[in-house]
């Protein structure tokens, strides 16, 4: 049983690495989907791949340079 089992991961490890490094394209004859209402144009595969910034946001480049006491918080109140 466990030969059997060592065969399947065996072949699933094999199939796992197996994958297309090319870059993504649209089938033959099918075309991109329709621009979006209120577009003027169709947009290319570049910019449907592109995640958007709410997606990606971007890091600040701000950094502590100095350390500041906390303020107290009247919130952080203990347990019941």
């Amino acid at each position: 049983m466990s030969a059997a089992r060592s065969a399947v991961v065996g072949l699933a490890l094999v199939l796992a690495g197996c994958g297309s490094t090319e870059a993504l394209k649209p089938a033959p004859g099918t075309p991109l989907p329709v621009a979006p209402y209120g577009a003027t144009a169709t947009p290319k595969i570049r910019d449907l791949l592109t995640p958007s910034v709410q997606a990606r946001p971007r890091r600040t480049g701000e950094v502590l340079t100095r350390s500041q006491d906390r303020q107290s918080d009247e919130f952080d109140l203990p347990p019941r």
